[in-house]
């Protein structure tokens, strides 16, 4: 299906050159190479037309969410008759029904849910779309108290909850559309980057790297180099940086690290930028810090930033562990009746133990034993020497593609991580959370270094980052970075939406071996 946004014209792109630096040739003409180098930058369309579109389907689809949830909701509380009823009291709850949808559209509006700084990436649109949810039910029983209104409690027990994953759904199904789109090159918005020649090739592989983040570098400018083009993109004179923003109507000026000149060159930076569409943007050199934990405090002659530091107590780490006990809770009761199923399919292939249970390591370096259903034969640790040859980890664990000591249940159990159902159990005995680290090894413990010990500051999980983010296929220090972005930025929403992620990846079965 072609979507909506689809329209929107893919830019021509560079033909990269045959170095990745050019030199300008020396001699008294090098620095008109300057001017002629910023005129290759590339053009930006007149006007961004995908922003109005994604706004507009993104306001159609929470409106279809919040009606459907209030009509289930009054379906479901009052009964099918009640939706043709033209009683007093049934008119009341459609006037009602009216009221709360226009409510909570405002909120979604009034918490910037949809701005375009925040969609396509990150957790941030789904936390405001929590909060507008919760501040419109606030709202309600604000107003239902001071003028006495009577408004049936499973009435709006149905309406909060539904509207709430339907409103996620709908956002999660147009970013995925979204993303899409801007990995073949479209909806991206041109940047030129600005900073030393080191900060600027890690914000321009990272921006290649990460489309998803909406910018796609179109023109650099090193402060402490001088090139002709830098990473197939043509460079700029420091001086042009304004007037070849304006020309070429680049939305977006980043500016990477320190700059000569300090913040009073970062200010006249931002007085050249003045009244034209362009955003300056600082890429921060806090690295591996989310959003919400960043804080501005204007003081007058001192902006400062605060940097909130990452707690492990208190009311919020209380309702992450009310959260595991519920969940897990349920899962075993739900899960039962299969769990049954493939204790006995276990049991039954070779008559061995239906649970294999391992020595782990967990919050603090605390020892625990997690346990999994068997997907291997009774004696696999001893044959592990026979295969060892056979690893295909990423440098520390131990992973071997068609491992020929996996049993044929195994394999199938494996291929949906149904062998990981039996650790609800270390879930509900404190051992382990739903979401967090990858629950590690011993051995692997005493390879850790400083940076990799911090994994052990929070409870490892049955999913995580890690998890959801390609498991086995990636490398090393890739798995401990992801591992160690959720330690210094868990949060509870940031945790429902990895569990929503690992739906999608269990489905995928990827890096699932």
């Amino acid at each position: 299906m072609r979507s909506a946004l689809a329209t929107t014209p893919k830019p021509a792109q560079l033909k990269p050159p045959p170095s990745s630096v050019a030199p300008a040739p020396p001699g008294p003409g090098s620095a008109a190479l300057q001017p002629r180098a910023a005129l290759r930058v590339l053009t930006q369309p007149l006007k961004l037309r995908w922003p109005v579109r994604y706004l507009l389907a993104t306001t159609a689809t929470d409106a279809i969410a919040i009606l459907a949830a209030l009509a289930l909701a009054q379906l479901v509380r009052f009964g099918p008759d009640s939706i043709d009823d033209a009683s007093r009291a049934s008119l009341e709850y459609v006037g009602l029904a009216a009221g709360i949808a226009a409510v909570w559209l405002l909120t979604l509006s009034a918490t910037r849910s949809r701005a375009r700084r925040l969609v396509g990436v990150g957790f941030a649109e789904y936390s405001r779309v929590t909060n507008a949810t919760l501040l419109t039910f606030g709202l309600l029983a604000i107003i239902a108290f001071l003028f006495q209104l009577e408004i049936a409690r499973g009435y709006l027990g149905i309406a909060l909850p539904t509207g709430l994953v339907l409103l996620l759904v709908g956002r999660k199904f147009w970013r995925g559309q979204l993303t899409r789109l801007r990995r073949s090159g479209r909806c991206l918005t041109g940047a030129l980057v600005v900073g030393s020649m080191t900060d600027v090739r890690e914000v321009v592989s990272q921006l290649r790297a990460n489309l998803t983040a909406g910018y796609r570098p179109i023109g650099v400018v090193m402060t402490d180099a001088t090139a002709s083009v830098f990473e197939g993109l043509p460079t700029l004179d420091l001086d042009d940086l304004a007037e070849t923003s304006k020309s070429s109507r680049t939305r977006a000026v980043m500016v990477a690290g320190n700059l000569p000149g300090g913040s009073e060159q970062l200010r006249k930076i931002g007085w050249s930028l003045e009244s034209s569409s362009t955003e300056l943007i600082l890429v921060s050199s806090l690295t591996d810090v989310a959003g919400p934990r960043i804080h501005m405090r204007p003081v007058e002659g001192l902006p400062m930033v605060h940097v909130q530091l990452p707690k492990y107590t208190g009311f919020t780490y209380s309702v992450k562990r009310l959260l595991d006990v519920v969940v897990a809770g349920l899962g075993l009761v739900l899960f039962a009746p299969l769990a049954g199923l493939i204790a006995l399919a276990v049991f039954l292939e070779d008559g061995g133990p239906v649970l294999f249970r391992q020595r782990r390591i967990g919050v603090s370096g605390s020892s625990f034993t997690m346990l999994k259903f068997r997907s291997m034969v009774p004696d696999a640790e001893a044959r592990r020497a026979a295969v060892s040859a056979l690893d295909e980890g990423n440098g520390v664990l131990f992973k071997v593609h068609d491992d020929p000591r996996i049993t044929r249940v195994g394999a199938v159990i494996r291929r949906f991580s149904l062998d990981e159902l039996p650790q609800l159990i270390n879930v509900l005995t404190g051992a382990m959370s739903l979401i967090g680290p990858r629950p590690p090894l011993p051995s692997e413990v005493e390879r850790y270094e400083d940076t990799a010990a911090r994994r052990l500051l929070i409870k490892p999980g049955i999913t995580g980052l890690w998890q959801v983010s390609g498991r086995s296929d990636l490398s090393w220090e890739e798995s401990v970075k992801l591992d160690l972005y959720y330690v210094e930025n868990w949060s509870v929403t940031g945790d429902f939406m990895i569990l929503l992620r690992t739906v999608r990846a269990v489905l995928r079965r990827k890096g699932a071996y």
